[in-house]
């Protein structure tokens, strides 16, 4: 008998549109509607969803390298959602938002 080694680099995960399928089954249910409708006056067209499952499939037909580095690109775009500052500058937002509360009156 053989024993085989577990390579020690990882397996590219395999790209699953199920998700992306998913999230579009759900926009267009009821609850999901009438939930858009409540929160911003109109029916949501799930264009977004029909974008992400399109993305998904067309990514499905290129090599698992050119995937990789599509995503890794795509991650690197995306904006981060913190703004850091420097000790400096966040004591002076600090100051420009909230210095009205420190005021004695």
């Amino acid at each position: 008998m053989s024993v085989e080694k577990e390579s020690s680099v990882p397996q590219p995960q395999r790209l699953s549109c199920s998700t992306c399928f998913d999230a579009l089954w759900f926009c267009y249910s009821p609850v999901h509607q009438m939930q858009q409708y409540y929160r911003l006056g109109v029916l949501d067209n799930c264009s977004e969803k029909w974008s992400a499952l399109y993305d998904c499939l067309i990514l499905k037909t290129k090599r698992s390298s050119e995937v990789q580095e599509i995503l890794e690109t795509r991650e690197k775009a995306k904006p981060h959602i913190w703004t850091f500052r420097t000790p400096e500058e966040a004591s002076a937002k600090w100051k420009e938002l909230f210095e009205h509360i420190d005021e004695k009156e």
